[in-house]
């Protein structure tokens, strides 16, 4: 059983394969945290790993007790204000003012299986036996309010997940003004925190910092998980590598204004939290109303960075994914917008599909531009009707053209937001967020819909819906290129605008799930400018997304690397584009620009019509070559070997194993080329050391254990004797 209670001694014991999670009510009826880590034994008691004695210098809860203190005890869902002095996990302001609140233990339950979460996107089970879920009931009488704490066990993917709801039993309103989804106590502060950080077209980047006493955080107050920063972060020891050490992940799947943080206390006790950003919020819980949080997922792994990714990886790919798409191998599209942007017609459109089709592309995607009258970004966001100037014969006629050809046909909406000049904003200028008598800024020259009012987003259900029904398109890219200011409604009254930008996420979730239910055999792909809303709570609905607006080669290495912290190769569109880089500037080969696309969903973004008969060449081959490996690339197990980030970082390598241990493909990256460089080596990753592989190209053949201990010289394996910059080499291996 994944979940054990001791009855005499009021503990939980939760286990996956290989990790435990204890915890227990306290004497005063709270809950306390004892252990997260390495799989133990169960006993009949866990008290032994519990023990406080008299500190000086702080408070205790009962009168007469000089020992129990909130301020020295590792907690579960930890209150503010009642000797405990550390940031909180939640806060309810009561109609009196106060804040102070005393949820002890109420009940619990253990079944099979998992709930769903009420409009939030969330890990599931598909079978019950996938899955053990604990709930705990909490209670404070003087409000007549509820919580409960949600713990389900993957136990086969070493995962927990976990998420609370507030109920509201009393006649009193309530307002939450911090509702985080977890907290969690470790023992010590001797950690490193790994967090995701960028900025547009340079997203996800690998940042590590010492942890110090006090606060230290990330978190998001742009209305979208953001590029800036991502809703995951780590600790790790700091002797921990990518493949041996401790760590401990959580990840958000939300997508939405987050914070996660950990505060280390003068006894070096480090806090960890994570959930929506509580700055500027609120949530007003009448009676008989209740609050979800969104799910936090926490992984414990003590095979370094790239054991923690595995488990994300498989969890997020297999149970947080979901659809048709879901397992089925990802077509290789082509993206018109690097090759024409909005200056393009019917016949160009119909020539790019007809010559992506001779070289093996499989879909062909129409992105901006298509729509209204836009010729450039300032105009038509809202009117999702063709444009018959550009597209004279409909949208339906020409997919069913590219479709007669034997492809796929895709189309791009942005269905966020509106223009200025748009029939949508004239007929309704009170459906974007904004403040009466308020400047309204702009970004890129758009406006935010008001996605907190339902008549929004049923409004925008119909466009798309009509568009989806009349044409034959299996694929929907859903961008959104603009950051919420001045986030108000009209549609809520003043107590309530502090909840406008998580009823916004709860809109934009609500318009997926309707589409992705009617539409089940249509691929939708998230992006936000890019990689600005690059999150499990879009994973969801989307099982790929967009992962930056920068296509350049050297720069994908560190937002692809990045990336692969916490998501899947399946879930990263990945593009090979015309060089120069439209981004950098960069010219980099084109055999290393689809060297780095290959691991993710591949596709190309550039103007085949205007390419050599020797590039076109070129392109048919790694198109074959995708086509040949996607399966194992989409599917397989996946290593990060040689990291962007290290010190020096010209290197990056990492690779992806079969689960039957039978192939793998290594990918291998140098960004400048030195003189007289000697014999460099490379190591590859969770092979089966029995196993003799053979490495495509390379007469000799080799063992599992040599390959992963001895290495392969790099120059046995490559075509070029002397690399230039930005060169790269793929070892595709294959057992004998």
């Amino acid at each position: 059983m994944p979940i054990l209670y001791n009855d005499a001694t009021k503990e939980f014991h939760l286990q996956t394969e290989k990790t435990s999670y204890i915890l227990s009510i306290l004497q005063n009826g709270q809950l306390g945290q004892l252990y997260y880590g390495k799989k133990l034994r169960h006993r009949e008691s866990f008290e032994r790993l519990f023990h406080i004695e008299e500190m000086p210098n702080t408070a205790c809860t009962t009168e007469g007790d000089p020992v129990f203190s909130l301020d020295l005890i590792k907690q579960e869902y930890p209150a503010f204000g009642t000797t405990d002095f550390r940031e909180p996990a939640y806060q309810v302001l009561q109609e009196n003012g106060s804040r102070i609140t005393d949820f002890i233990y109420k009940g619990h339950a253990i079944f099979k299986g998992k709930k769903k979460l009420d409009g939030l996107p969330a890990t599931y089970a598909e079978e019950e036996a996938e899955a053990t879920t604990l709930e705990i009931t909490l209670f404070d009488e003087e409000i007549d309010v509820e919580i409960c704490l949600s713990y389900t066990v993957f136990e086969q993917l070493n995962a927990i997940a976990r998420s609370v709801k507030f109920t509201n039993h009393g006649s009193a309103e309530v307002n939450l003004t911090r509702a985080l989804s977890a907290s969690l106590d470790l023992p010590d502060s001797d950690f490193e925190l790994v967090q995701l950080s960028g900025a547009w077209v340079r997203e996800r980047h690998m940042k590590t910092r010492k942890l110090v006493p006090g606060l230290q955080s990330i978190a998001s107050t742009r209305g979208t998980s953001s590029a800036q920063q991502n809703p995951f972060l780590a600790l790790k020891r700091p002797e921990t590598t990518e493949h041996h050490g401790d760590v401990y992940g959580v990840s958000l799947v939300y997508s939405g204004n987050f914070l996660a943080q950990v505060e280390v206390d003068h006894y070096d006790v480090s806090r960890l939290m994570i959930g929506i950003n509580p700055f500027d919020f609120n949530w007003l819980l009448e009676s008989g109303e209740t609050f979800q949080t969104p799910e936090a997922v926490f992984v414990y792994s003590a095979e370094g960075l790239n054991g923690m990714s595995q488990t994300y990886h498989r969890l997020y790919r297999t149970r947080l994914a979901r659809g048709k798409w879901r397992d089925r191998e990802r077509p290789v599209l082509i993206n018109n917008w690097e090759a024409t942007y909005w200056d393009f017609e019917e016949k160009k459109i119909f020539e790019l599909a007809q010559s992506s089709k001779e070289l093996g592309v499989e879909l062909f995607v129409l992105d901006d531009g298509w729509f209204g009258k836009r010729d450039d970004d300032t105009t038509s966001l809202g009117d999702w009707m063709e444009d018959k100037r550009k597209l004279p014969s409909g949208i339906t006629q020409l997919a069913q053209n590219i479709t007669d050809l034997g492809m796929e046909f895709g189309l791009w909406f942005e269905p966020e937001m509106v223009s200025k000049a748009s029939d949508l904003y004239q007929a309704h200028p009170d459906w974007v967020l904004h403040v009466p008598n308020r400047r309204m800024s702009h970004g890129r020259n758009q406006l935010v819909l008001d996605f907190s009012r339902p008549e929004v987003v049923d409004h925008l259900y119909g466009l798309m819906a009509k568009v989806l029904n009349d044409a034959p398109i299996s694929y929907v890219k859903w961008d959104m290129n603009r950051y919420m200011t001045e986030v108000g409604s009209l549609e809520w009254p003043a107590d309530r605008q502090r909840e406008v930008a998580h009823r916004y996420i709860l809109g934009v979730y609500s318009l997926y799930e309707r589409l992705t239910a009617e539409f089940p055999h249509v691929l939708f792909e998230s992006c936000a400018g890019g990689g600005s809303r690059f999150d499990p709570g879009m994973l969801y609905y989307a099982p790929q997304g967009w992962t930056s607006d920068d296509t350049d080669a050297v720069e994908r290495l560190k937002i692809q690397y990045g990336t692969s912290m916490v998501y899947p190769l399946s879930s990263m569109g990945a593009h090979v584009s015309a060089v120069p880089n439209h981004q950098v500037g960069r010219v980099t080969s084109l055999e290393t620009r689809a060297n780095t696309a290959y691991f993710g969903a591949f596709g190309y973004e550039l103007d085949v019509t205007k390419m050599t008969d020797e590039e076109k060449e070129q392109v048919k081959q790694q198109i074959l070559f995708y086509k040949e490996n996607r399966k194992l690339i989409q599917q397989g197990q996946f290593y990060r070997i040689k990291s962007p980030f290290a010190k020096d970082g010209n290197e990056t390598s990492w690779m992806v194993v079969s689960d039957d241990l039978e192939e793998a493909l290594l990918g291998y990256y140098q960004v400048l080329a030195r003189p007289n460089p000697g014999y460099n080596r490379i190591f590859f990753k969770g092979l089966n050391a029995e196993f003799e592989y053979a490495i495509e190209g390379v007469d000799d053949t080799f063992y599992g254990d040599e390959l992963m201990e001895a290495g392969v010289q790099l120059n046995r394996c490559r075509k070029q004797a002397h690399p230039a910059d930005f060169s790269s080499a793929l070892f595709k291996l294959k057992r004998v």
